[in-house]
């Protein structure tokens, strides 16, 4: 059952990106697209967990925990990038063409450029990212060991 939170969790934050692309027409850059990786993962790890036989329970969590730090990880570089701590290292996020590439069917936006849905508050998507994303680190993390010390 805990399994399947994780991964409901996950699915609420994807839902929330989506929600800001689609609904709030704000149109993500290249790097808001990696930090969703990790949670397309987390929701098909926590489902495929939720049914396999509890002695593989903290083992899941595990993998959760390296899942969601992973996208901790993205999340912070996007930060970096926002805050121009450092360049992005994708070239798409500098508004870059490739020769000979075709066009992106979505305008590009620099990833430099922090977005922000709650109006009034000064904190960017890729920072609440973060955020989320150290929570369920620590909340999978804490399930694994547990079960670790449980046998």
């Amino acid at each position: 059952m805990r399994l399947a939170a994780f991964a409901l969790a996950a699915a609420a934050a994807l839902g929330t990106a989506y929600f800001a692309q689609y609904v709030l027409l704000l149109t993500p850059c290249e790097l808001c697209l990696w930090e969703r990786w990790p949670y397309r993962a987390a929701i098909a790890i926590g489902l495929i967990g939720a049914f396999l036989p509890p002695r593989f329970g903290k083992w899941v969590f595990g993998l959760l925990a390296l899942v969601f730090l992973t996208g901790a990880a993205i999340a912070f570089l996007h930060i970096g990038v926002e805050q121009t701590w450092w360049p992005s290292p994708l070239p798409e996020c500098n508004g870059a063409l490739i020769p000979g590439a075709p066009l992106p069917l979505i305008p590009a936006i620099p990833c430099d450029r922090p977005v922000f849905i709650i109006p009034h508050v000064p904190i960017s998507m890729a920072t609440m990212d973060f955020l989320a994303e150290l929570l369920l680190t620590a909340g999978a993390l804490r399930f694994f060991v547990k079960g670790l010390k449980n046998g």
